[in-house]
């Protein structure tokens, strides 16, 4: 696993894209907390990165917190993230979320797979990210880039995230979980894309089954 992540590192330094993932982003802001990790995760379904950064930029500077964004109404906050997609549900969600935060774990995000996808609009995607991003522990956060490149390289062999996930946590040493949503997400957003991947530049073509199927082909 230490080959294609330092593959697909080497790669992105030589291309020197100019894409990066919105949670990471947020990551290494200091003011980032486990709460905005957890809103910023709900908000970035469907969301293009560059969309989510500012949503979540917008609604943090007068919903900064639990207390605030669970006083506040529905229209309001649709206003602050229209740039997501499906900003009408996502509103209702998040706003449920701060106040499910307050009644049950005292303004606190739960550090817990279980607890987090019993949540509104809380996925395996979404609570693993929370966990990675908010709170560095290890699990494997699968969409779209993850599901795709993993089944590209052979990896796994499946036809959804929840089974990709899986199978990766059999497959891969724990050591390397936390970097794995990073990485692979950059590196599909930039390199191996879903139309047209740029095999001619990846530094792991010649150990990817897609290319390798390409090619004979």
């Amino acid at each position: 696993m230490k080959k294609i992540l330092d593959g697909m590192k080497k790669t992105m330094v030589d291309v020197n894209p100019p894409r990066y993932t919105a949670l990471e982003g947020l990551h290494k802001v200091q003011t980032a907390r486990p709460f905005r990790i957890l809103i910023a995760t709900i908000l970035s379904a469907r969301t293009k990165d560059e969309n989510t950064t500012k949503a979540a930029d917008k609604l943090f500077k007068l919903y900064g917190t639990p207390q605030k964004l669970a006083k506040a109404k529905v229209r309001d906050v649709e206003k602050v993230i229209k740039s997501v997609g499906f900003y009408h549900v996502k509103s209702k969600r998040i706003i449920e979320v701060a106040n499910l935060l307050l009644s049950k774990y005292n303004g606190k995000v739960p550090a817990d797979i279980d607890k987090l996808v019993d949540m509104p609009g809380v996925g395996r995607k979404t609570a693993n990210c929370v966990l990675v991003y908010a709170f560095e522990k290890p699990a494997i956060p699968v969409d779209t880039h993850v599901h795709r490149i993993s089944n590209r390289l052979g990896l796994v062999d499946t036809k959804m995230p929840e089974e990709t996930e899986m199978a990766l946590r059999e497959k891969i040493p724990k050591k390397y979980w936390l970097d794995i949503n990073n990485t692979f997400v950059m590196y599909g957003q930039n390199i191996c894309k879903p139309i047209s991947p740029m095999c001619d530049v990846c530094k792991i073509r010649k150990t990817c089954n897609y290319f390798q199927t390409k090619s004979v082909s």
